[in-house]
């Protein structure tokens, strides 16, 4: 039942999915990844918010919150996968002691009765790797025997809770810290047993525990205890070291001589213990076994706070068996009662000591507490008392308001009052209120619920029946709908007939076009030619006609030059008189031929010119033409290369056509 606390942290799953606490899988008892997230570890668990629902890699998993997990060992006992395990101090012990760490061994009394053929030689293969002392809790048991009496009649000390069982005291200390004040104060067997070899031994090496728990190792590091023990090394790792590396040696017994102490793994052992000193007309309770022992004391609480609970104490035990089959003993040996056999044994030589010990059978419950008094005379109680640490801050919860819950419950899909009643437990918790609250702490999801996911599942089966009636009358309307495509089909079939003869011809015409315009070019070229020379041609009768005028220019000259001469010839022959008539009539022809030349060649400059003015004329024509053939040259074979581009994409044009009615073909056959 979840307990109404102050809320003090809010823990919600996104963190968790985060990791973002610190705390997730770090403790004692861990998670591995055979993990398939069944839920069966949540529905033994006692300490609410130990075991987290997570998501890794889209895989749901239970994953545990060291902070409030007290490693009670249910979850190992429900897990079929395999999937929890634990952690020690068994490899850190072997590494200390092949480094010539000097060790001494605390030895559980259930670890003679679980390995009761293996017990000596293991001792004796620690003692060849370097162990210094042998001590075994079974005297220290006695010591908390004496511990629970003489601090009952010092303090009339009435209705208290035992306290040898770590996972009781992490459990109190954690969820039930008003019940921190009934916690009996006297040490464990194991502290008692380890202050003893301290004060009265004078031991002085590291301390290791051989331990049927896995919860000692929260006692042994509590700071209350002050480091006094070193190692919890487990049954369970050390026979797995001892067989993997072939650790045996000759036999060797613990070396100190105890009582009815050996006892105390067995289910009531402190209970028996006290009878036998006390007799059987006190009452004690006795409550073990995980889930229900947990249950006992929140069920009890009150009463057992107020101190109106009619018991001398309460001798509660996690372990339904006794720690003689602690959560760190192998798992194969509850299957057998070999070790209880083993123990009953060991009780029974424990009870044939005579009279002057307390052990004696024929003694009186009387005398036996007088000579166990005695054989403790010098011990101190004081020096095996301790103290206890309210923890529970770090472990509460929220409850969830009225709305809050009817939030939940409606995202759930529970939204009657039946259908928020259902209890089902399939997602670990008794009751859909627990599990509502978990929701709201961020132990759990929704996706968890059995009814969420069958509300899911017929949700979405009204879905797709739903769908199903509406496919239905959409085949109908995708039938006619096809039909219509595929007429629309058949005419762009149709159209693309067409196009197809159209691009055919469009690419026959510019085939032509092509083939006309690459010879077009070619002629313009040969006319491009053809006014270049012509243009040669004409420069040269240009420099011709300059040749001309220069030789016509050069006659006048002459002529010029024969007329001053026949001038002069004309005044010779007047002055000769008779005698030069002669020489006059030559000088008047000479005259006149020097003019008829001057005539001739004026004339011939006249010609000149106009042939000069035709062939510039020419010329200038010349070079219009032969620009305009460039220009048209040019844009030829710029025509030429359009008509291939023209081509190109026409070829294109027809590929995609030919595609496209490709996937009309498909579709037609849809």
């Amino acid at each position: 039942m979840l307990k109404e606390l102050k809320y003090m942290e809010l823990v919600n799953y996104s963190q968790i999915s985060k990791g973002e606490i610190t705390s997730m899988n770090e403790g004692l008892v861990f998670t591995n990844d055979k993990c398939i997230g069944c839920n069966k570890c949540i529905s033994v668990c006692s300490c609410i918010g130990a075991c987290v629902s997570t998501e890794r890699d889209g895989t749901n998993r239970i994953d545990v919150d060291g902070t409030r997990c007290v490693s009670c060992g249910a979850c190992f006992d429900v897990c079929e996968h395999d999937a929890r395990e634990f952690n020690d101090d068994t490899e850190r012990f072997f590494e200390d002691l092949k480094r010539g760490e000097k060790i001494s061994l605390l030895i559980a009394p259930a670890f003679k009765a679980n390995y009761p053929n293996e017990y000596e030689r293991v001792l004796g293969g620690l003692k060849q790797m370097g162990v210094n002392r042998l001590i075994s809790i079974s005297f220290g048991a006695d010591i908390t025997t004496w511990g629970y009496l003489n601090y009952i009649q010092k303090y009339n000390y009435l209705g208290g809770i035992s306290q040898p069982c770590p996972a009781v005291v992490g459990y109190i200390e954690r969820n039930l810290p008003e019940l921190l004040p009934k916690l009996f104060p006297v040490q464990s067997p194991m502290m008692c047993g380890a202050i003893y070899a301290r004060k009265e031994m004078g031991v002085t090496d590291k301390l290791a525990f051989i331990s049927p728990c896995i919860a000692k190792k929260m006692e042994i590091d509590d700071p209350n205890n002050k480091g006094i023990v070193s190692y919890n090394v487990t049954f369970e790792h050390l026979m797995k070291y001892v067989r993997e590396h072939n650790i045996s040696g000759p036999n060797v017994s613990d070396e100190i001589e105890y009582g009815l102490g050996s006892i105390y793994p067995m289910p009531g052992g402190l209970k028996e213990n006290v009878y036998w000193f006390l007799g059987e007309s006190v009452f004690i309770r006795q409550v073990e076994g995980e889930k229900h022992m947990y249950h006992y004391l929140q069920h009890n609480a009150s009463k057992i706070a107020k101190e109106q609970t009619p018991y001398l104490f309460i001798d509660a035990l996690n372990c339904a068996s006794g720690c003689i089959y602690g959560t760190a003993c192998d798992p194969a040996k509850a299957d057998s009662d070999d070790p209880l056999e083993a123990l009953l044994r060991i009780r029974e030589e424990s009870k044939k000591n005579g009279k002057g010990s307390a052990w004696g059978r024929k003694l009186s419950p009387a005398q036996r507490l007088k000579q166990l008094n005695k054989q403790f005379k010098n011990l101190k109680l004081e020096d095996y008392l301790r103290e206890y640490t309210d923890r529970s801050a770090s472990c509460q919860y929220e409850t969830p308001s009225a709305a809050e819950k009817e939030a939940i419950f409606n995202d759930m899909g529970k939204d009657t009052a039946d259908k928020r009643k259902i209890n089902c437990s399939c997602c670990g918790y008794d009751t859909c209120d627990q599990m509502v609250s978990a929701i709201h702490n961020g132990f759990n999801k929704k996706e968890n619920c059995i009814y969420y996911i069958k509300h899911e599942v017929e949700t979405e089966k009204e879905l797709a029946v739903q769908l199903a009636d509406q496919l239905e009358d959409d085949k109908h309307k995708m039938n006619e709908q096809k039909e219509l495509i595929m007429q629309t089909v058949q005419e762009i079939n149709d159209e693309f007939s067409s196009l197809y003869r159209a691009m055919d011809e469009m690419a026959k015409s510019n085939d032509d076009n092509a083939s006309e315009s690459s010879e077009i070019s070619r002629n313009v070229v040969n006319v491009a030619e053809f006014c270049q020379r012509l243009s040669k041609s004409m420069d040269d009768i240009h420099d011709f006609m300059d040749e001309m005028a220069q030789n016509n220019q050069e006659v006048v000259d002459i002529a010029s030059q024969t007329n001053l001469l026949a001038l002069n010839a004309s005044i010779e022959a007047a002055r000769a008189g008779e005698a030069g008539r002669g020489f006059a009539v030559v000088a008047d022809e000479i005259n006149s031929l020097a003019g008829e030349s001057r005539q001739t060649a004026s004339r011939s400059n006249d010609s000149q010119d106009k042939i000069m003015a035709s062939v510039d004329v020419i010329l200038e024509d010349t070079h219009k033409l032969r620009e305009i053939m460039d220009g048209v040259n040019v844009k030829t074979q710029s025509l030429a290369a359009s008509t291939e581009e023209i081509a190109a994409s026409v070829s294109m044009v027809l590929d995609s056509s030919n595609q496209i009615k490709e996937k009309l073909k498909v579709l037609t056959t849809l």
